[in-house]
């Protein structure tokens, strides 16, 4: 009866907030309204259909040896406590997406947002997270490609082997963009960042050979250690030696990544990658849960409209496009992501104790996700309306100055002065706020807001929140490279079985010098890209991360159907049907479109016909070069959303000629390993229950 109250409580509470969201016009609404609706709605998802689909539709077993246990060879497999997986998976799965997709999806309005991030994460992202995380930790921990290989077939197969593998270089690139915007000329954050490695390695070595399964003991330690080296990297930066150290420019920072990434992707997980990523949840979710604190505590108003004018209109000038379909692809971490799929049959599986942990480490930490999605969203919706499209805009738009600046943002409807923007920016300790695209500085701008209301400068905040989202996007880089090199090893494996063995070394260091550079060259064309790596290349990662979600829900629907679960296979049919529309409509716009802000084509088309004219620049091109370096990447751009789209077809219609045999035959094919029955022994969730702690004394 107890459970009961509460739950109805949490509906309530829930169903209140989704009310005043929904039909609140022209007054003024708190944010913490938005809060309340995620949260309500998180824990009711969490309570019921991650139970009903972890129990009923998966069926986990508890006595069946994980491949972590069975595979331990201290390199990639390795049974991983809960806790300290959960802060991997985390960690790993949210980089950019979950930062700067709301914060550019606010120009369409905070309602669409809200209700995609939260709908969408609890009925699609989770679900296919968690899905593919039981599957792949069936099968040895294979991946998504190789999972589509073998239960599709040979032509499905390999185009999902492609398209994966393609698909993840691009999505890496953008997400190691974003970093090297954030610490480009911030000593703060890069020495910050750089100190991450050897705590990260400290804590590897302590809790496998000096304290062996002390979590909560090194947590303690690494947590005290990495506050040291942000409040240090303050000193650092503000110090002669260490503002001419740690004051990187791009193409340095390029380099730096590139090289992490090849180190940090073969050295033995236990080592590097495992330990600094959990050290990098406790930040993420450290700063996430202190967002929530100083909205609760400051209930700031939200700014901006529940629908703007650019969600029908379609003339956004930060994102171009309608609300439908292009708001579902620039918010794709935080609701649905193709790349947790990588991430879940990449490292994760390889790592899991106990079947019923991907409940927690699943769903759970998607959840975890959206709910900085919804921070995020939060962040940027506080803030002055002309500040965030002054931020947002591009320079060319913008003009020269403060007042062209004024007068273009006065053009869209809003009002902010000259002396306002200037003391924005002095607000926060920069020379200048505009055209800081990207969505990070936007929402490093919220986060000062909100925390500077409880203690603290807005300088402080912002400088920090930089910080905080190289690190929080970092994490994604490493652990996807590793992945990466995974996939490739699954794919030349399946002509030269050699090379698919993940512990021979001269594979393991080939393929990871081959995702690292292939990655490093879209991060470089980025960088040098005059229209700005980030507009050219996050709608490109946005149709990307979809389609590959897409291929990620056709492999978790062919495999429910083949198991002998197909009267389950709504569960990720309907997220899959929806998808598909969603992303191909917005393929065919970013392929066909006639507008140049939406189409690459027609981008390119533009550019080179002002070449051929002899004109030497255009907008934000200054020279031919430029120029044309514009028309290759757009041409680059527009080849491969047009390439991924016919993939993701191709895969769609071999698989469901794989679901129509199936279900003719009514016989269960699997390809999952044979049982083995565990010896190992370990709770379920991140809070042992008191029964699970008489079961541990029992057997210790």
């Amino acid at each position: 009866m107890r459970q009961k109250v509460i739950w109805f409580l949490v509906a309530a509470v829930g169903a209140l907030a989704w009310a005043v969201l929904a039909l609140a016009r022209g007054e003024h609404v708190s944010a913490a309204w938005i809060l309340f609706a995620a949260l309500a709605s998180y824990a009711i998802g969490y309570r019921f259909y991650a139970r009903f689909i972890t129990y009923r539709v998966l069926r986990v077993d508890d006595t069946r040896a994980t491949p972590a246990e069975l595979k331990n060879n201290g390199i990639d497999f390795h049974p991983t406590d809960r806790r300290v997986l959960f802060g991997h998976h985390f960690a790993a799965i949210a980089g950019a997406g979950p930062l700067v997709g709301p914060v550019l999806a606010a120009q369409w309005g905070y309602l669409p947002s809200t209700l995609w991030i939260i709908i969408g994460v609890i009925f699609a992202g989770a679900v296919q997270d968690l899905v593919v995380l039981f599957f792949s930790m069936r099968r040895s921990g294979r991946s998504l490609g190789q999972m589509a290989r073998d239960e599709i077939g040979p032509v499905g197969g390999v185009a999902a082997l492609v398209g994966a593998l393609s698909i993840m270089v691009i999505l890496l690139a953008v997400l190691a963009l974003v970093v090297v915007n954030a610490l480009a000329g911030s000593p703060w954050g890069t020495f910050s960042i750089a100190m991450t490695i050897p705590i990260a390695l400290f804590m590897g070595f302590y809790l496998r050979y000096f304290r062996f399964g002390k979590v909560m003991e090194v947590s303690v330690i690494g947590a005290v250690l990495l506050v040291l080296a942000v409040v240090s990297g303050r000193w650092v930066a503000e110090s002669g030696w260490g503002a001419a150290a740690f004051t990187w420019s791009p193409e340095t920072l390029v380099l730096a990544l590139v090289g992490y990434g090849f180190v940090a992707s073969v050295l033995p997980v236990w080592m590097l990658l495992a330990p600094r990523d959990y050290l990098s949840a406790f930040m993420k979710i450290g700063v996430i849960a202190l967002l929530a604190v100083g909205i609760l505590a400051t209930l700031p108003d939200l700014r901006t409209e529940a629908f703007t004018s650019f969600a029908w209109e379609g003339n956004g000038p930060v994102v171009a496009g309608a609300l439908f379909p292009f708001v579902f692809i620039t918010i794709a971490c935080g609701a649905l992501s193709g790349f947790h799929a990588l991430v879940a049959s990449g490292t994760t599986p390889k790592l899991v104790e106990k079947e019923s942990q991907i409940r927690v480490i699943g769903y759970g930490g998607m959840l975890a996700e959206s709910f900085v999605a919804v921070m995020a969203l939060i962040a940027a919706c506080i803030i002055d309306p002309g500040l965030y499209y002054a931020m947002n805009m591009p320079a060319a738009t913008l003009g020269p100055n403060l007042e062209s600046a004024s007068q273009a943002i006065a053009n869209l409807g809003f009002t902010i002065t000259p002396e306002q923007l200037s003391a924005a920016a002095a607000d926060v300790g920069e020379s200048t706020l505009l055209s800081r695209t990207g969505g990070a500085p936007t929402l490093a701008v919220g986060i000062s807001e909100i925390l500077a209301g409880i203690i603290g400068s807005k300088a402080f905040w912002y400088h920090f929140a930089v910080m905080f989202e190289a690190l929080f996007i970092l994490t994604t880089v490493d652990a996807g490279t590793r992945i990466g090199r995974f996939m490739l090893q699954d794919t030349i494996g399946n002509v030269w079985k050699k090379f698919g063995d993940v512990s021979w070394k001269p594979g393991l260091y080939l393929s990871s010098a081959v995702i690292v550079g292939a990655w490093g060259y879209f991060l470089w064309a980025g960088v040098k890209d005059p229209l700005g790596g980030i507009n050219q290349l996050f709608p490109l990662f946005g149709i990307s991360n979809q389609l590959l979600a897409a291929i990620a829900l056709i492999v978790c629907t062919t495999l429910l159907i083949k198991t002998g679960r197909a009267r389950y296979a709504w569960v990720t049919i309907i997220p899959l049907v929806w998808d598909v529309a969603v992303t191909l409509t917005a393929s065919w716009q970013k392929v066909f479109s006639s507008d140049p802000k939406i189409g690459f084509f027609a981008q390119r088309d533009l550019y080179q016909d002002a070449l051929d004219a002899g004109k030497t620049s255009l907008g934000s091109a200054k020279n031919v070069d430029e120029m044309e370096q514009v028309v290759l990447n757009s041409t680059v751009d527009g080849v491969l959303a047009a390439f991924f789209a016919l993939l993701v077809i191709v895969i769609l219609v071999d698989a469901v000629r794989v679901w129509i045999i199936s279900l003719r035959r009514r016989e269960v094919d699997t390809t999952e390993d044979p049982y083995v029955e565990s010896e190992l022994y370990a709770p379920s969730g991140l809070i042992t229950t008191a029964e699970e702690r008489r079961k541990m004394k029992a057997l210790s």
